[in-house]
């Protein structure tokens, strides 16, 4: 079940270094449904990945923390992390590379 909104932050992480090809996405969906976070993650061409992560700010702040070391195999060079507009999104997918 989705937060309120009122009680929901998001956030648009940008995920770069080794972080294709070493089951980051799908490691991140599974982080995301153990922590209740709501979105979506995708690779971008340029060979990041891109999150858009809400829910409490806890558990925002938890995924967060977890990107930054990612599956055993990703090697992160960095995070960057911005505000994003919070959105009712149904549970976390895995969405198409753009």
């Amino acid at each position: 079940m989705m937060p309120e909104m009122s009680d929901t932050i998001a956030r648009l992480l940008r995920i770069h270094g080794r972080v294709q090809g070493v089951y980051y996405r799908a490691s991140t969906v599974q982080q995301a449904e153990r922590l209740g976070v709501h979105g979506w993650v995708r690779n971008r061409a340029d060979g990041s990945v891109e999150a858009l992560v809400q829910g409490t700010p806890d558990a925002v702040q938890a995924l967060i923390d977890w990107a930054h070391q990612g599956p055993a195999r990703a090697q992160v060079e960095r995070v960057e992390v911005s505000e994003a507009p919070a959105e009712a999104v149904p549970g976390f997918t895995q969405a198409g590379t753009v």
